[in-house]
């Protein structure tokens, strides 16, 4: 099948694009390179340097390659960012992922997979997070990728474009040629790394009295790996219907357990200062994904906290600057 993915230069763009290539598929890679990196491109995979925002070159790039399907990864994702400047999140995650529909209508091409998030339901009480669950977000960021949620629902209807929108928990770990290289780093496993590669002195923890075990964030990491085979699957039965998947585990780790795992897995010491809270950042965030095991049966093979950081912690050994080592 012949894939577009946007984004494909990004941390979970390019083992989405290795994981295309390796079930035999044609990967087309679309992406500005305002965030990603050249180098985290699959030399298998076609690239095209683009923006979303460019109908023209979108429809160019559909046509020349023959599309069959677009696995979305193209945006902003930083939730403190999004609160200062929620222009920029709404113009490039929704107004730019509009002008990807509008492209891909107009060159016939019916199928997405679209990179969706947790942050669209907000705070919810309950866990675990089920599809149902309301979708209140909190920031602009999660309110931008649940206007575009929303617009594939009435384009489904009006236009035949069968969506599947996969919303990720906390993404983390890496492949062996591909991982996580962000600038600045929100993301708590390579802050974590970071400290034991001597790269910073200390790692913030945000907020330490939260009513969880040890006082410190719960999160459902979910191995990058894992998320682009959970995206293969989605592929094969959105033919017939829009779907919408959690991608998580189902089970949480807090921060406090990530750095102690971190410890573990390095053999190096990790200091850690208390910080103060972030704003709108819940207590406990965990996944219910059975319909995804129901559904795709998608089956997590990389789903232990050990294995998330210690491929992590391979990939930032090899790259100790990221992409420009």
């Amino acid at each position: 099948m012949n894939v577009l993915v946007t984004g494909g230069a990004g941390y979970i763009g390019s083992v989405m694009t290795e994981r295309l290539i390796a079930q035999g598929h044609r990967a087309v890679v679309f992406d500005s390179l305002e965030l990603g990196h050249r180098q985290a491109v699959d030399p298998a995979a076609i690239f095209v340097e683009g923006f979303i925002q460019d109908k023209e070159k979108l429809i160019e790039t559909f046509r020349a390659y023959e599309v069959e399907v677009v696995i979305h990864m193209a945006a902003y994702a930083l939730v403190g960012e999004s609160v200062k400047n929620p222009q920029k999140y709404f113009s490039n995650n929704f107004v730019g992922g509009l002008n990807l529909l509008d492209a891909m209508n107009e060159a016939g091409v019916k199928k997405i997979v679209f990179s969706s998030t947790c942050a669209t339901y907000g705070m919810p009480e309950k866990m675990p997070i089920t599809e149902d669950t309301p979708q209140l977000p909190v920031n602009p960021y999660g309110e931008s990728k649940l206007a575009f949620e929303r617009a594939l629902k009435w384009y489904d209807e009006a236009y035949g474009i069968r969506y599947a929108a996969m919303r990720y928990f906390n993404a983390a770990g890496a492949s062996e040629r591909f991982g996580e290289d962000h600038a600045p780093e929100s993301h708590i496993i390579p802050n974590v790394l970071r400290v034991a590669l001597g790269q910073a002195s200390h790692v913030n923890i945000f907020g330490e009295d939260y009513p969880t075990p040890d006082g410190t964030c719960i999160r459902d990491y979910v191995h990058v790996i894992d998320l682009a085979e959970a995206h293969l699957l989605a592929m094969k039965v959105i033919e017939a219907k829009s779907r919408i998947y959690n991608l998580g585990y189902s089970s949480g780790y807090s921060v406090a357990e990530v750095v102690e795992m971190a410890r573990q897995v390095t053999g190096r010491r990790i200091p850690t200062e208390c910080a103060p809270r972030r704003a709108g950042d819940p207590p406990i965030l965990i996944a219910n994904s059975d319909k995804a095991t129901l559904d795709l049966g998608w089956m997590p093979q990389h789903s232990e906290l050990d294995h998330i950081i210690e491929s992590a912690w391979k990939w930032h050994l090899s790259h100790p600057h990221g992409y420009g080592s």
